[in-house]
């Protein structure tokens, strides 16, 4: 259960160091900035919003730069398992070297960003081409341009209406439109029909346009789209036109890649202008005098002197002092190899409050127990253990909360394949099936060595129920630890010792009545002199309960009524007891599910056809399977963590530690403390 101990500290540094001395915190990345305790009317902040904006607007622009590398010049290097890589760590020469070519870096960027720009122009100007093309289609045949309206003596109409016609119907539909049914000398051509529409031009003397025009408006004729060339030429000029286009996206896409090599240099810019934006963000915040800046926040007490001894080498005064009772203090915590991985589950419940412990060490007991019993099949913690092994052993520089994740499924595995040989189960049934249709030998098969939930169903519910008081009562012996430590003797008594005696008087004197002990297919009974015992037990905590249980109220009438109804949390032991058969129902549906799979594949039989099938929809059908049951595993066992044992002793509510950091994606400057 171990809580980083952490140290107040106070700098007081220079404003010519101001600079070093903050990239030399980023780089340690062991103190949280908290310097709101100094402000003064003495001391000023610096306006830094602009220089932040210009340098989160280089880091996005570098961002963009390596998307779109990715996009047209992928890096062969980078694989599945990259994407689990931490930042890489380099040495500050390194670093330093790499600084008065930063900007040559962002060029690059601002280059590769541009060409993208340009080529997205041309990609959307692309299907406006192939839409003008498609509108003009119609028109192909025709040998003068569709703007032309006609002579000094004639007038010129080029259009379309929404349905397949001749020159006579046209003609017709003109002549019944007419006002006085006397239609002018008109020469109707038709240019191109189909079903859906006819393209045709009408030709009429110069004196009779105003009529055909009003004629051609009744029909719902429509104007061709408006062009200086013959449709012909125009169609040509639009594919020489989408050709230039996809030369030009080739041209840029070569170029793109061109600047493949630049990945690394745009990494390193990207990393840095972040890291600028972060430094100017706290600078923003840190009181300053005319000569001096102020710095003060929380840093872990095991390397608080070596932080102290570097600053002062920049001519800052460093003062480490305990932290004070007032203070909001941060939390980090620090566990073992097993337990390590509990702290991502703790994290996304809450960090443990100024004066709980840290329950990692304890959650490891029960987390890979009830996780590898709700997943309970030994290949699939096989898959598991050898996937996430893999992974663990393959990428050395992991991240942080990713290597947790899979520390955590690697222990679940190995206590799933114990399970899963407990139960008799290793791909469900696969191996009787197996042997049975392709060998022949239904005397081969993988027995449970201890019992077969499916057979068995009342004994791994009462196996459920007896993990549940277990886990239940720890929790609750976990809150009288803290109660002790505190000090707090009296409330130990009340708040635990009565409910050990009531809930646990209780789960005895019902082990005393052979209708439960015969249900739950028990082969023992307790005696009656045991129940007498465990009733008087569990009166006494149940008065004791109902006496104390609001013993803040000074009013004993209020005090009485609230102490009843604490009593009454009775009966979310007993849910929460009963909370715990999800243990039999996930590993009953994960060995039931996976026996469907293994029989759907063999039932074809022993066949050429047969065996592809059964690898078919044994492959298949357990992937699908395994993933399922995992995350139900997964999320049932952070449930009975959060709800049924938190509740018994944990709040949370702390403030996770932030230091002022590195907050990189490619590079880390190492800085040794």
């Amino acid at each position: 259960m171990s809580k980083v101990l952490m140290k107040r500290i106070f700098i007081c540094g220079p404003r010519t160091q101001r600079k070093n001395i903050l990239e030399l915190l980023q780089r340690m990345g062991t103190v949280e900035i908290n310097s709101d305790d100094i402000r003064d009317e003495a001391f000023s902040t610096m306006d830094v919003e602009t220089q932040r904006s210009t340098f989160l607007r280089a880091a996005k622009q570098s961002e963009e730069a390596l998307a779109i590398l990715k996009e047209y010049a992928p890096d062969k290097s980078e694989g599945l398992l990259s994407s689990l890589e931490d930042a890489r760590s380099i040495e500050k020469a390194s670093y330093d070297g790499q600084l008065a070519h930063v900007g040559d870096y962002l060029e690059t960027a601002l280059k590769i960003v541009n060409i993208n720009k340009q080529m997205i122009e041309d990609k959307t100007a692309i299907p406006k081409c192939r839409t003008d093309m498609e509108a003009l289609s119609a028109w192909k045949d025709l040998d003068i341009p569709l703007d032309f309206i006609g002579t000094s003596k004639s007038r010129v109409f080029i259009g379309s209406i929404s349905e397949e016609a001749s020159a006579s119907q046209i003609y017709e539909k003109l002549s019944a439109a007419v006002e006085d049914k006397d239609i002018p000398d008109i020469d109707v051509d038709i240019i191109s029909t189909d079903k859906t529409i006819t393209a045709f031009m009408v030709i009429c003397h110069a004196d009779d346009a105003a009529k055909v025009e009003n004629a051609l408006k009744q029909i719902d004729f429509q104007r061709a789209p408006s062009s200086k060339s013959v449709p012909k030429e125009e169609i040509k000029a639009l594919n020489d036109r989408i050709s230039n286009y996809e030369a030009d996206i080739k041209k840029c896409i070569d170029q793109i890649a061109g600047y493949a090599g630049e990945r690394e240099n745009i990494k390193f810019a990207s990393d840095y202008y972040s890291m600028r934006a972060d430094k100017y963000e706290v600078l923003g915040n840190l009181p300053q005098s005319a000569n001096a800046f102020f710095i003060s926040g929380f840093t872990p007490a095991a390397t608080a002197d070596r932080v102290a001894k570097k600053l002062e080498a920049y001519d800052a005064v460093v003062e480490i002092s305990d932290t004070l009772p007032e203070d909001d203090v941060p939390c980090e915590l620090k566990n073992g190899f097993l337990s390590d991985p509990m702290e991502s589950v703790v994290e996304s419940f809450s960090y443990p409050s100024k004066g709980e412990i840290d329950p990692s060490k304890i959650t490891a007991c029960f987390y890979y127990i009830l996780f590898g019993m709700m997943l309970s099949d030994a290949g699939y913690g096989l898959m598991l253990v050898l996937g996430c092994g893999f992974a663990l052993l393959k990428v050395k520089n992991m991240k942080p909360s990713m290597k947790k994740m899979m520390k955590l499924l690697f222990f679940s595995g190995i206590s799933t394949v114990f399970w899963g040989f407990m139960f008799g189960s290793f791909f469900g049934n696969a191996v009787n099936i197996i042997a049975t249709t392709f060998f022949n030998r239904p005397d081969i098969a993988l027995n449970p060595i201890w019992m077969d939930p499916q057979k068995e169903p009342m004994k791994l519910l009462v196996v459920a129920f007896l993990i549940g008081i277990i886990h239940l009562l720890t929790g609750l012996t976990v809150k009288l630890y803290e109660l002790l430590k505190d000090g707090l003797y009296i409330d130990a008594i009340y708040d635990c010792l009565f409910w050990y005696m009531f809930v646990g008087g209780g789960i005895v004197y019902i082990l005393t009545m052979p209708m439960i002990t015969n249900m739950l297919g028990l082969t023992f009974t307790l005696s009656s002199t045991v129940g007498t015992i465990s009733l008087a037990a569990m009166g006494i905590g149940c008065a004791g309960v109902i006496l104390t249980g609001g013993r803040e109220s000074k009013n004993w009438f209020k005090r009485i009524l609230k102490g009843l109804y604490a009593a009454y949390g009775i009966t979310g032991y007993l849910s929460d007891i009963l909370s715990y058969s999800r243990l039999l129902a996930l590993g009953l549906a994960t060995g039931v599910i996976a026996q469907v799979f293994n029989q759907m594949g063999s039932m074809i039989g022993n066949s050429w056809y047969g065996v592809i099938l059964f690898t078919l929809i044994f492959v298949v059908g357990h992937a699908v399977n395994l993933g399922i049951n995992v995350l139900g595993a997964y999320v049932h066992t952070n449930r009975l963590q959060f709800v049924e044992f938190f509740g018994k002793f944990y709040e949370g509510g702390g403030k996770k530690f932030s230091p002022f950091k590195e907050n990189t994606k490619y590079y880390k400057v190492k800085e040794e403390i």
